[in-house]
């Protein structure tokens, strides 16, 4: 299983937490995990050994800003916007699929049905939170003018098919969309407007349950949806918006303290790897 990040130095601790919970809720297999990062992240040796700790490959990313030498930068609009949208040009190129998440996610049940999804045809796979926000959908579908996807995805947790990808995401049209376009969520929004209508959607539910509307994914499921379905069945639990888990305030919410209990297990983990003697070099 591939998987895909894109963090700088403050969120060494909230990835390691999303790669541990992986490795706990997945069936065993390789994971491979690739980091985008602007410059070399200060926090490297600690990531290493817990990808070490938790069986996994770690592949750091680093990204040449040549790249974006012709793109529309601006304090607004920083390089770090483009990399989940260029991740096909800065990644292996024997890679077919890879699977980018926010370090704000848990995993609490196997990713593997996620990840074997089918692209045949589709670009994406993401889930939309159409029935959280449908008046946003609205207000989404005229700003962006892509009224034959079927709504607006969360790029939060998305599935990629590198190979189509290739083919057919350019570098031109999505600088040229962002120089003439103003943007709310830049990243977020490119990928909707452009390219909205070949992603295949999943179910939010479970693969991308915002843990802020937790009362109302059980209204709209007429009670089904409850925190003990959720635990059973949600896959990826998201932690949007600004109040973040690992916050010492702004941090409530049921699935709070759930999220804190991984938490502490990966800060430990990060502890006891610090402790792991150094690999001998032949």
């Amino acid at each position: 299983m591939n998987l895909l990040f894109s963090i700088n130095d403050k969120f060494v601790t909230q990835l390691a937490t999303v790669l541990l919970s992986i490795k706990l809720n997945t069936q065993a297999q390789e994971f491979n995990v690739y980091v985008l990062q602007k410059d070399k992240l200060k926090r490297t040796d600690d990531l290493e050994r817990v990808c070490k700790q938790l069986g996994m490959n770690y592949f750091p990313i680093k990204v040449n800003d040549q790249l974006f030498s012709k793109a529309p930068v601006t304090d607004r609009y920083p390089t770090t916007i483009y990399y989940r949208l260029l991740a096909h040009r800065l990644l292996p190129q024997d890679l077919h699929k890879i699977l980018y998440l926010d370090a704000d996610v848990l995993c609490i049940n196997d990713l593997s049905n996620l990840y074997e999804t089918s692209l045949d045809g589709y670009l994406y796979a993401s889930a939309i939170h159409t029935n959280l926000t449908n008046t946003t959908e609205v207000i989404n579908k005229i700003r962006l003018q892509n009224f034959d996807a079927d709504g607006y995805y969360n790029s939060g947790v998305l599935l990629m098919n590198l190979d189509t990808i290739r083919k057919k995401v350019k570098d031109t049209d999505i600088f040229n969309y962002i120089r003439t376009h103003t943007l709310l969520l830049p990243d977020q929004d490119v990928l909707n407007a452009l390219y909205g209508r070949y992603i295949k959607s999943v179910p939010d539910q479970l693969y991308n349950f915002d843990t802020r509307k937790g009362g109302i994914y059980e209204t709209i499921s007429f009670g089904e949806w409850t925190t003990d379905w959720v635990m059973r069945n949600t896959v990826v639990l998201h932690y949007c918006g600004r109040d973040k888990p690992w916050l010492p305030t702004k941090n409530s919410g049921r699935y709070t303290a759930l999220y804190k209990n991984y938490f502490q297990m990966t800060n430990k983990l990060i502890s006891a790897a610090l402790l792991l003697p150094p690999e001998k070099v032949n």
